[in-house]
């Protein structure tokens, strides 16, 4: 039982009300809505864990002056009689005929007292919002975010994150923060770059991934990583993309490919099995098929595999594996597909040594997709330093660039550092799917619009003249 002292009285979160039927009890709450009948003001209360209906009786002056005040968000601290309700003014749903919770219960106003009052909220926030327009409601996140699915949410974001960090630490990983502030490498996507006030003409780099970082771990001996993990990419716009994003990142030493995708398959099963327990898992164990079977079959390289896509409950997870290490650029040259630091399949390291048939080298890739979503994707890594190098030179780096840039790689990947691989989950996208949400931006508590901006803190935005300075930096007219 979640319990806090307020003015000598315990207060009493609104879901253990049941447990105080006949006793006098303390809540603290917001105004959901208030219902005037006259000699009768109803008002339902809700907290964190719950809404119930408060009624102020006339023959309680205080309670009914204070009652007929309140208006909807306002903030109240209220005591009063936990009664049950008559059979036919117990609230039931009215799709499902079953009793709301809290339903059959009321409370009896003694006191209320008014702890601060609200302006008119900006819109409805007792609908599920998506008719509202986003922007408006990222404004006004704060009061976005007092909306139950918005509640329902982010808390259930949570119990995923919990049961995530439990599972994995029973299996003798450990978390590790990994920095924030490192260097711009070529990994994919734009770096987010802040300047050094103390280093003129250098920047930083916000990290696309902890990618580097967690092989370094591995060659630093820690064996098995995760890391709940912010990072950041300076991406083009697009309705599903966030500036900033989390994942779910994990490393473990001494492994192969099918101990990664083990350990991944039993937690996302756990995952749905214990916390959403309503939707059915496809297919178990998870299908596998090639890249080259689903660009044939499907025309993409994350299928939806899905045998009824009109039920939302149905999860269908597939993995896909033998990805083509590298692709031709606009240029004519050679990129990677996924990441450089991945490892050729066994059988095709001497190509990748030779730099020959460099199309037909696939790579340990392996992606986990869930309903056409890609959530999932990793690699074995090169553990060695000379193939890691061969990646960069058929990308067209001359060695003394690669050793510039990745110089540090290559030094500890030749300290001693055991074969490694592992995995990152979108967690976002994840959590959007199996909430049955539309984007992303329903499940981050403070998200931002599809061209990265933050309504609410006016973000971004210009700096003073002064931190320019302070900087070094002069801005082109």
């Amino acid at each position: 039982m979640q319990i806090c002292y307020i003015s000598g009285m315990k207060r009493i979160y609104i879901n253990e009300l049941k447990n105080h039927i006949g006793e006098e009890v303390s809540i603290s709450g917001w105004i959901d809505i208030r219902r005037d009948h006259g000699k009768l003001i109803f008002v339902d209360i809700r907290d964190m864990s719950g809404k119930i209906q408060a009624v102020a009786l006339p023959n309680n002056k205080s309670a009914h002056e204070a009652a007929s005040t309140v208006r909807p968000e306002w903030v109240i601290r209220a005591s009063g009689i936990i009664n049950k309700r008559p059979e036919k003014m117990i609230s039931k749903n009215k799709e499902t005929g079953e009793i709301e919770p809290n339903g059959d219960i009321e409370l009896e106003l003694k006191t209320v007292e008014i702890l601060n009052q609200a302006d008119t909220p900006a819109f409805d926030i007792r609908s599920n919002g998506l008719d509202i327009n986003e922007e408006m409601r990222l404004k006004y996140r704060y009061l976005d975010l007092r909306r139950p699915r918005m509640q329902k949410n982010i808390r259930n974001r949570h119990k995923i994150i919990k049961m995530v960090r439990d599972s994995l630490d029973k299996q003798d990983f450990v978390e590790v923060e990994t920095p924030i502030l490192t260097r711009s490498t070529p990994e994919g996507a734009r770096d987010y770059v802040v300047p050094s006030r103390l280093w003129h003409s250098n920047f930083y780099a916000l990290p696309q991934s902890p990618q580097q970082y967690k092989q370094l771990l591995m060659a630093g001996g820690m064996e098995k990583y995760f890391q709940i993990a912010r990072c950041f990419r300076d991406e083009d716009t697009r309705g599903d993309r966030q500036p900033e994003f989390t994942q779910m990142d994990m490393e473990m030493s001494f492994v192969k490919r099918e101990d990664v995708m083990d350990v991944t398959e039993k937690l996302l099963v756990d995952l749905v099995t214990k916390l959403y327990p309503h939707k059915k898992i496809q297919e178990l164990p998870f299908p596998r098929m090639s890249y080259k079977e689903a660009m044939e079959k499907y025309k993409i390289d994350r299928p939806d595999i899905r045998k009824d896509k009109n039920d939302p409950d149905l999860l269908a997870f597939v993995w896909v594996i033998d990805f083509p290490f590298f692709e031709k650029t606009e240029e004519g040259g050679w990129t990677f597909t996924h990441n450089p630091f991945s490892r050729p399949k066994d059988e095709h390291m001497q190509m990748l040594m030779d730099k020959k048939n460099i199309g037909d080298i696939l790579t340990t890739q392996y992606d986990i997709v869930l309903n056409g979503f890609e959530i999932g994707g990793g690699s074995i890594r090169n553990h060695e330093p000379n193939a890691l190098l061969k990646v960069f030179e058929i990308m067209g780096y001359a060695e003394e660039e690669v050793r510039e840039k990745f110089g540090h790689m290559l030094h500890a990947l030749a300290s001693g550092t055991p074969p490694h691989g592992g995995i990152a989950w979108g967690l976002d996208r994840l959590v959007t799917i199996l909430e049955n949400e539309p984007n992303i931006r329903e499940v981050i508590a403070f998200a931002k619009t599809g061209e990265g901006k933050d309504p609410m803190m006016g973000a971004p935005a210009a700096i003073a003249d002064k931190q320019l300075k302070e900087l070094g930096i002069k801005l082109a007219k």
